[in-house]
């Protein structure tokens, strides 16, 4: 499988960690969209697109957030985690897509990184508005 593109959306105001959305084209046949690139402790990372874990309320059967104590809707107080006093931040959240390999997962984030890179380079002083992302699907011409 090879990259065939990678679009890079930098954020510089909002969010000091996470510095660009990217959306990476495979085979110029399938995207995958809200790739982050985030300032760690150790520089810069890739991570994939996520999604919160839900549970639902017996009650009402909406759904919060798996540490949640009561509804957000209906009040009732839900069971308790199965995490219990274990509980680590990053089982909040599970990936939507992700490569399988490390062999993969390297290629994709030096591909990602070198975009990055590439587009902060020519965009210095590129200053989008604090919390948005404009996609180039989205723009309406004129």
């Amino acid at each position: 499988m090879e990259i065939t593109e990678v679009k890079v959306f930098p954020r510089v105001q909002g969010n000091k960690k996470l510095r660009a959305y990217v959306t990476v084209t495979f085979d110029d046949a399938f995207v995958v969209r809200n790739v982050k690139v985030i300032e760690g402790n150790k520089g810069l990372f890739v991570a994939m697109p996520s999604r919160k874990v839900q549970k639902p309320c017996s009650r009402c059967r909406r759904s919060n957030t798996i540490m949640a104590r009561f509804c957000n809707y209906c009040g009732v107080a839900l069971e308790a985690s199965r995490y219990g006093d274990s509980y680590d931040r990053q089982q909040e959240t599970k990936d939507i897509a992700h490569p399988i390999n490390q062999e993969f997962r390297a290629y994709m984030e030096k591909k990602v990184l070198d975009a990055y890179d590439e587009e902060v380079k020519n965009n210095p002083h590129q200053e989008p508005d604090a919390g948005s992302v404009v996609h180039e699907e989205d723009i309406q011409p004129s």
